[in-house]
């Protein structure tokens, strides 16, 4: 029988609301939600029908979501993102218009909230993930409504949301490959940093961003020469990954010039033309019309396959939905029973906080906690100037709007600053509310949906992540395996070596992201750290010798031989 981990595991205090740098592509979703929500508003604005923001909100918030995608993907994810949306929004409203029984209110809210954060985790749609799904449905679940109205306030929030969609895909126009130009930049950095500081979490980060660049790439839509010289980039960043592994010195990749490249791949210039790798030939990486077209297909069945196990008995993200459903639900009867006026506030604050594992919960948890508080205060002290007229109002919700994109990857804390003055503010398009009620109800909300949703998180146990991570070390094996017959055999193509390549790579990714979730949940198996880490030296070793077949790297006779 294996051991088992302690019950209870220190949970982090220190460094919890560390500031980090921000994302160097913070602007995009901070300028995109407000061009979204701007001229939708500015309309209604013109019109005196400031009334109807709140459903127009709905769509524009979609304009969040897709600005690491390929143009190419983020059109169809967007317009999944806003059907998805519309979804939850029209049971929001025909249930707000068939009821006013807040116990069946919250009920559908918590019922809404563990849908969305299944089907999120399980397509892996974000940032932002659920949050904002929850936010917006569980508001319009408790504003008065008639089924007659709801035809036409959908019709709003879907307006608004082909509008995001435009937002979100238009730059596509004159910047057609800028999101694979910056993901093979990434993949270069961290390539970089790998070879110049060998390492497990260096490592492992290279990999992860060497795998996100050729899935960039391959979801990207037909060739160019630009993608066909990213793909040349990539097979440099793979190259330095794999040298390096093989004994931890640099041979196959200079960190300056890997930085170098990665500078002048985000700058609008050219892109790079380092020297082919040595030994590859350019009909391998280069991506024709073909080749682009069967990946392409086969990428589109294995996320239709990888969504039914994610649903299916046994799935990890099975567990956390539940927590979901538990903690909101009673966040929100809690909140009701205290005799909060807007409960649905608690719905979201524990929604929120639900993360991979508990570790994680537990850092949004206290992130939320004092985001939130300081927001309050900071619309307490901005309510006289949004009251001052309605354009007032409108351009406040617009500055919130893009000062909580522009802090959130600092810190989450730091961007609730923001946004819990935002959404107090939407409230006030449809009529004026006491302000202190407003921040006393918030700050109550806040406390109970942290405190109710973490414990619930503590109470549901997640066992499976453990076996997440023996699935993931059978995966990893049987992909070594591949590979390591691809690579004995004499007959094996270009292709087939390739293949098995970016399945090893992808495999041991995954293993590293499933361990690193597993080790911060409770109530659980020991993770087999010797093996985990036996099995990752293994793969990368077979990566190497994948490489070295191909010609990617050369590597000296053993014990030095001549």
């Amino acid at each position: 029988m294996r051991p088992r981990k302690p019950s209870v595991h220190k949970l982090p205090v220190t460094g919890v609301l560390r500031l980090r740098s921000p994302a160097e592509t913070w602007y995009k979703p901070a300028l995109s939600v407000v061009v979204a929500s701007a001229v939708p508003n500015l309309l209604l604005y013109s019109l005196d029908r400031l009334d109807l923001v709140m459903y127009t909100m709905a769509g524009s918030l979609c304009a969040l979501y897709g600005h690491n995608l390929p143009y190419a993907r983020r059109a169809h994810t967007i317009l999944r993102v806003v059907l998805g949306m519309a979804a939850g929004f029209a049971v929001a409203l025909v249930t707000a218009s068939l009821t006013d029984s807040t116990a069946a209110l919250i009920a559908v809210g918590a019922l809404l909230a563990a849908v969305q954060k299944t089907f999120c985790d399980a397509t892996r749609i974000g940032p932002p993930g659920n949050v904002i799904f929850a936010f917006v449905t569980s508001a319009a679940l408790f504003v008065p409504q008639e089924l007659g109205q709801v035809p036409g306030h959908m019709a709003l929030m879907l307006a608004a949301g082909a509008f995001s969609w435009l937002v979100t895909a238009g730059p596509a126009l004159w910047r057609r490959e800028g999101p694979e130009r910056l993901a093979t930049a990434r993949a270069l950095d961290a390539a970089a940093a790998y070879a110049a500081e060998p390492g497990h979490r260096t490592r492992h980060a290279a990999a992860a961003a060497v795998q996100a660049a050729w899935q960039a790439l391959l979801a990207s839509g037909r060739p160019t020469p630009v993608r066909q010289g990213l793909e040349r980039l990539v097979v440099h960043a793979e190259r330095a990954l794999a040298t390096t592994a093989v004994d931890g010195h640099v041979r196959g990749g200079d960190p300056g010039e890997l930085r170098r490249w990665a500078k002048e791949t985000r700058a609008r210039g050219p892109v790079p033309s380092p020297p082919p790798a040595p030994g590859t030939v350019e009909q391998l990486f280069g991506i024709d019309a073909e080749r682009a077209g069967q990946r392409m297909r086969r990428g589109r069945r294995e996320a239709r396959r990888r969504l039914l196990r994610a649903l299916g008995p046994g799935s990890p993200v099975l567990p956390v939905a539940f927590r979901t459903l538990v903690g909101t639900a009673l966040a929100g009867y809690v909140s009701w029973a205290l005799g909060v006026g807007h409960p649905y506030w608690a719905i979201v604050t524990a929604a929120s906080v639900y993360q991979p594992n508990l570790a994680l919960s537990w850092s949004r948890a206290v992130q939320r906690t004092v985001g939130n508080l300081l927001g309050v205060l900071v619309f307490a002290a901005v309510i006289p100037v949004a009251r001052v007229g309605p354009l007032a109002l409108v351009l406040c919700v617009l500055f919130f709007s893009f000062a909580a994109e522009a802090l959130i990857t600092r810190n989450y804390w730091l961007g609730s600053i923001a946004v819990t003055p935002m959404a107090l503010l939407i409230l006030e398009f449809g009529g004026f509310q006491p302000a202190g009620e407003l921040i006393t109800d918030r700050a109550l909300d806040t406390l109970v949906g942290v405190a109710v949703g973490f414990l619930a998180a503590v109470a549901v146990t997640n066992r499976r992540a453990s076996g997440r991570v023996e699935q993931a070390l059978a995966a990893a094996g049987d992909a070594r395996e591949r590979a390591e017959r691809a690579v004995a055999d004499p007959e094996a193509d270009p292709l087939s070596l390739e293949t098995a390549r970016r399945r090893l790579t992808a495999a041991l990714v995954e293993l590293r992201d499933a361990s690193d979730v597993a080790s911060g949940e409770w109530w659980q198996r020991a993770l087999p750290e010797e093996e985990l880490l036996a099995a990752e030296q293994a793969g990368h070793r077979t990566l190497a010798a994948t490489a070295q077949r191909q010609g990617l790297i050369t590597l000296p006779p053993a014990n030095g031989a001549v």
